[in-house]
C-alpha cells in the first residue's frame, strides 16, 4: 500500500511538471545593478542547454518577480551564498520529516532529469523544505532578514526592465514524441517505485539508529553544502578571537611600521598607504581608496620661523602649527598660564591682552583652543611652550608640533569634502583663529620669562621654571610665521568584512598613520592593531563566524593637521552615513603609558564598554582590565577632546564614537613630539608595549564582535537619559538663581518645556527597552525596526538649527558652538556672575532650540507617529 501512494506521488509529481514545463520561461539578459539580499526569497539556477540559450541565476523577490542575474559576478555569488545561510536555518524534526525531505529531493531529481530530456533545460529549486506539519509539498522557505521590506516603485521599476524572460512553447505534438512522453512516465512510474523502497527502508533504519535520534537535522545534501562551517555561540567567538591575536604578529608589524618622516601627502605615507591596500586585498576584504586634495601647511625651509624680544633672537624653531596666520607681528608679552578662559578673564589681575603676544604653557586644552582664545582677548600672537611640569620626561630642548585649527578637516573647505572635482570659491573655516601661532621650546621660554617684568604671576600660574612673571608694557617680543600653505592630494585606505544580514550596517574601525614626528605610540601602535584585527575578523569569518553586520577598517591620513582625512571622508558621504555607520572605534594612541586606563566614549557605548573591560583579563592575573586599572567605571571615563580622532565622528556626523588607552601620569606627556618614538615609548611602558597592544586589540575587537553579532545593536539608549538630565538640572539652577537674584525680564523665561523634553527622552529609552523585551529576536525585520531607532538617536543630538559650515560640531551635549547645552550654562552662570547682561532674546531662542533638538530625538525613539505622546 505504501508503494502504491508513493507510486502515485509520483505520478502526481510528473503531472505537474509536465504542466509546468509546457510554457518554459528563460532568462534573456543579466540585471546590472546588485539587489539586497532582504529583498530576496530564493533562487534557482539556468543552465545554458536546449531552450535557453544563457547561464543565469534567478533570484526570486518577495513581491513575486524573477531576477536574471550573472552567475560570474561577485553581488550573485554573495547573494547566493546569503540565501544559502538563511535557508540552513530551517528546522525538521523526526524520521519522517527526513524520510519526506529526501523523497523530495529524489522526486525533484527526477524531474530535473526529466526535464533535460524533453526542454533541455536545468531547473534546480533552493527553497525545497517541508511544512512545519509534516505534509509533504513544495514550499518555499521564507527568508525573512532584518528589516524586511518591500522594494519601492523605483526598484520594481528596474527589475521589471532587467528580467525579461520569453516563453518557450512546445512544439506540435507528433508519434514520436507522443511514444517518448508515454516511455518517460512509465519509466518515472518504476524508478519511483524502486527509489521509494529504498529511500524507506533507509528511513526506518535511521529512525532507530542511535547516531540520528529524533529530532535531528538532516540537511538536503544539495541545498546544505556538507562544507559550511558550524555557527559559533558568544563563548566561543570571544574565546577564538582572544586566541587569534597574535602578540608575535602585532611585534613584526610594528617593527614594520614604525617608519620616520610620515608625513600626510609624503612618499613614505603613500607607500604605506599602498602597503595597507595590498594587505586588504591579500585577505579579500575588496579594498578601496578615497583621494582627497586638501591644504595643508608646513614650515618654509629656507626663510625658518622666528622669535625676537626686543631685537635679540630667542630662537628660530624647527616645530610649527599648521593653519596659523603667516608674517609678522610685534606686541608686549604676556604669560596667560594654559590660555584657558579663564586664566584669561580672571578678575583678580585683569590682563590686558589687547595687542599682545599671549605667552602659553601646553596641557589641559588643544592648542587650537588656547590660540583661539586669546585672538577672541585681542591678542596678535600666540606662544606655546612645554612646561616642565606638564612634560617631565622632555628635555629642554624639545619641540612640539600641532595646528590651530578649531574644527576639523580642511579648513578651505569648511562643511565640504575637497574631492578633486569639486569647485568652490574661497572660503576659510571659522575655526581659524586668524592671528600669528607659534611653539618653542623649554628653553626659549625660560630666556623670555628671565626678561619679562611686571608683577609675579599667580601661584596657580607657575610651574617648574624658578620665575613666572606676567609682563609690563616694556616687554616686546615679535614673532615671524612664514609656513607655506601646499595643495596636497592624500589617501584614505579601506577594506570590508562584510556581514550576512544586514551588510549595508557597519562598525568602522580606524586609526592614522601619518605624523609629523615619529609617531610610534600615536599612530604606528594603531596601524599595527587595524592590520591585527583585520586579519583576526578574516579569519574569524573562514572558521565559521558569520557576522550580521559589516565591519569596515579604515587607514586616516592628515591626522595631525586636525583630523583632516576622517573629517573629508565624513563630508563626502555625510548624507548617508548615519544611517549606515552606527559605531566608530578609535586606535590612535591607544597605548602611551601602564600606569592607568582611560577611555571617551558616547553615553550610547558606555554600558557595552563597561561589560568589555569586565571580561578583558590583565595579564598575569584573574582580575579584569576594569578592576585592575578603574575604581569603577566612572574612574576610567573622561571627557572627549577636541583633538581626539574619534570626536568629529561623534560631534560632527553623529555616529557613537569611542577611543580609549593606556596611559601614564598627566604630566608625562609627550604626543607631538620628538619622543613620541620606540624607545621612549618602551621606558613608559616598562617593554610593555606588545602586551599592552594585545590587550588594546582585545578590547575594540569584543567591541566590534558584538556589535555585528547580537540581533539587537548594543548600544544603551538610557544612558543618555542621565546625560540629559544633568544638563537640565544645571541649567534650571542657573534660572533658579537669577530669579533669586531678581535679574530684569527673566521672570518670563519658564523651564517647564525644556524639563517637559527631558522627560519625554526618558520614557522614550524606557518604552524602547520594552520593546526590545517583548520582540522575538527571530523576527528579522522586527529586530531591524528596533535597530532604526537605536541608530537615529546620536545623530538626532545635531543641532538641525545651526549650519554645518558654521558651526561644524552641532551635537547640543558634545559639540562645540552656541547650540550646546554647556553654553547655555555658562551664558547664565556668566549673567549671575555679572560678567554680561542678560539678552532674553538670545536665551529664549538658545532654551527654544535646545528644547525642540531633546524633544525631535525622543519622537524619533518612541518610534511610529502614534507611539508618541504630546505633553509638549
Amino acid at each position: 500500500m505504501a508503494y502504491l501512494k508513493i507510486c502515485s506521488l509520483s505520478v502526481l509529481i510528473l503531472i505537474a511538471f509536465l504542466i509546468e514545463t509546457d510554457a518554459v520561461r528563460c532568462c534573456l539578459k543579466y540585471r546590472r545593478r546588485p539587489l539586497d539580499c532582504r529583498y530576496l526569497k530564493g533562487f534557482e539556477i539556468q543552465k545554458m542547454t536546449g531552450s535557453c540559450d544563457l547561464a543565469a541565476i534567478i533570484f526570486h523577490t518577495k513581491n513575486g518577480k524573477l531576477v536574471c542575474a550573472d552567475p560570474e559576478q561577485h553581488w550573485t555569488q554573495d547573494r547566493v551564498e546569503c540565501l544559502r545561510m538563511k535557508a540552513a536555518e530551517v528546522k525538521t524534526s523526526g524520521a519522517v520529516f527526513a524520510f519526506k525531505n529526501s523523497m523530495a529531493g529524489t522526486f525533484d531529481q527526477a524531474k530535473m532529469k526529466f526535464s533535460r530530456i524533453v526542454n533541455s533545460r536545468s531547473y534546480t529549486r533552493f527553497n525545497q523544505s517541508q511544512n512545519p506539519d509534516g505534509e509533504s509539498s513544495h514550499v518555499e522557505v521564507k527568508l525573512a532578514v532584518d528589516g524586511e521590506e518591500e522594494m519601492d516603485g523605483t526598484e520594481q521599476e528596474h527589475v521589471q526592465r532587467d528580467t525579461y524572460t520569453r516563453s518557450s512553447r512546445s512544439r506540435p505534438w507528433n508519434k514520436l514524441r507522443i511514444l517518448v512522453w508515454v516511455g518517460g512516465v512509465l519509466a518515472i512510474f518504476c524508478v519511483g517505485l524502486l527509489i521509494g523502497y529504498s529511500v524507506q527502508r533507509k528511513s526506518e533504519s535511521a529512525s532507530v539508529s542511535a547516531s540520528c535520534p529524533p529530532g535531528d537535522v538532516i540537511p538536503d545534501a544539495e541545498n546544505f553544502p556538507p562544507n559550511d562551517p558550524p555557527s559559533l555561540d558568544w563563548s566561543d567567538l570571544v574565546a577564538l578571537l582572544n586566541d587569534k591575536v597574535s602578540s608575535k604578529a602585532i611585534a613584526e608589524k610594528l617593527s614594520t611600521y614604525s617608519q620616520n618622516d610620515r608625513k600626510a601627502g609624503s612618499s613614505v605615507d603613500n607607500k604605506l598607504a599602498d602597503d595597507i591596500y595590498n594587505i586588504f586585498t591579500q585577505l579579500n576584504m575588496d579594498p578601496w581608496v578615497d583621494e582627497h586634495y586638501v591644504k595643508l601647511q608646513f614650515p618654509n625651509s629656507s626663510n625658518p620661523n622666528k622669535v625676537l624680544f626686543g631685537e635679540v633672537e630667542i630662537g628660530s624653531p624647527k616645530a610649527f602649527l599648521a593653519y596659523s596666520e603667516t608674517g609678522r607681528q610685534e606686541g608686549r608679552v604676556v604669560y596667560a598660564n594654559y590660555g584657558e578662559l579663564s586664566d584669561l578673564q580672571n578678575k583678580e589681575y585683569r590682563l590686558n591682552l589687547n595687542g599682545s603676544v599671549v605667552l602659553m604653557r601646553a596641557g589641559k586644552i588643544s592648542m587650537a583652543q588656547k590660540v583661539m582664545n586669546a585672538a577672541k582677548m585681542g591678542a596678535v600672537a600666540a606662544l606655546i611652550y612645554p612646561d616642565p611640569a606638564d612634560y617631565e620626561s622632555m628635555s629642554s630642548d624639545s619641540e612640539l608640533y600641532g595646528h590651530v585649527h578649531l574644527g576639523s578637516g580642511d579648513p578651505y573647505t569648511p562643511g565640504f569634502p575637497s574631492f578633486n572635482h569639486t569647485q568652490f570659491p574661497p572660503a576659510k573655516s571659522s575655526g581659524l583663529p586668524g592671528i600669528l601661532a607659534q611653539t618653542i621650546t623649554a628653553n626659549m621660554a625660560i630666556s623670555i620669562f628671565k626678561q619679562m617684568g611686571g608683577e609675579d604671576a599667580p601661584k596657580n600660574f607657575c610651574g617648574d621654571f624658578s620665575s613666572y612673571k606676567l609682563g609690563s608694557e616694556s616687554d616686546k617680543v615679535t614673532v615671524a610665521v612664514n609656513n607655506n600653505l601646499a595643495d596636497t592630494k592624500i589617501h584614505n585606505v579601506f577594506g570590508v568584512v562584510k556581514g550576512y544580514v544586514d551588510p549595508d550596517r557597519y562598525v568602522v574601525i580606524g586609526a592614522q598613520r601619518d605624523s609629523l614626528t615619529s609617531g610610534y605610540a600615536k599612530s604606528t601602535v594603531g596601524t599595527t592593531l587595524l592590520l591585527e584585527l583585520a586579519r583576526v575578523f578574516t579569519e574569524l569569518k573562514k572558521d565559521g563566524f558569520r557576522p550580521k553586520r559589516s565591519v569596515v577598517f579604515a587607514s586616516w591620513t592628515a591626522g595631525d593637521f586636525g583630523n583632516v582625512g576622517v573629517t573629508e571622508w565624513l563630508e563626502g558621504y555625510w548624507s548617508s552615513l548615519d544611517r549606515k555607520a552606527f559605531t566608530y572605534i578609535s586606535l590612535d594612541g591607544v597605548v602611551t603609558g601602564a600606569e592607568s586606563f582611560r577611555a571617551s566614549a558616547s553615553p550610547l557605548l558606555h554600558t557595552l564598554l563597561k561589560k568589555t573591560l569586565e571580561k578583558v583579563k590583565s595579564p598575569g592575573s584573574n582580575s579584569s582590565l576594569l578592576q585592575h586599572y578603574g575604581h569603577g567605571f566612572s574612574s576610567v571615563l573622561t571627557p572627549m577632546q577636541m583633538n581626539d580622532g574619534a570626536y568629529p565622528v561623534l560631534a560632527f556626523s553623529g555616529i557613537p564614537s569611542v577611543s580609549f588607552s593606556f596611559v601614564s601620569s598627566p604630566d608625562k606627556l609627550f604626543l607631538g613630539t620628538n619622543l613620541d618614538e620606540k624607545q621612549h615609548l618602551d621606558r613608559m611602558t616598562n617593554n610593555k608595549v606588545v602586551e599592552l597592544s594585545v590587550l588594546a586589540a582585545q578590547v575594540a575587537g569584543q567591541m566590534a564582535l558584538r556589535l555585528v553579532h547580537d540581533h539587537i545593536l548594543k548600544l544603551d539608549v538610557t544612558k543618555y537619559s542621565n546625560v540629559i538630565t544633568q544638563h537640565v538640572s544645571a541649567i534650571i539652577k542657573r534660572v533658579d538663581a537669577l530669579k533669586n537674584d531678581k535679574v530684569d525680564e527673566i521672570e518670563s523665561l519658564s523651564t517647564k518645556w525644556l524639563n517637559a523634553a527631558k522627560s519625554s527622552y526618558g520614557r522614550a529609552a524606557a518604552s524602547l527597552n520594552i520593546d526590545i523585551g517583548n520582540t522575538d529576536l527571530d523576527d528579522m525585520e522586527m529586530c531591524r525596526i528596533i535597530n532604526n531607532r537605536i541608530m537615529k538617536v546620536e545623530h538626532n543630538f545635531l543641532s538641525p538649527y545651526v549650519s554645518l559650515r558654521d558651526v561644524p560640531f552641532r551635537h547640543i551635549l558634545f559639540g562645540n558652538g552656541w547650540q550646546t547645552a554647556t553654553d547655555l550654562e555658562k551664558y547664565l552662570g556668566d549673567v549671575e556672575e555679572n560678567k554680561t547682561s542678560l539678552n532674553m532674546d538670545e536665551v529664549l531662542n538658545k532654551f527654544a532650540l535646545l528644547t525642540w533638538t531633546i524633544q525631535g530625538c525622543a519622537n524619533d525613539l518612541a518610534g511610529d507617529i502614534w507611539a508618541l505622546d504630546n505633553e509638549i
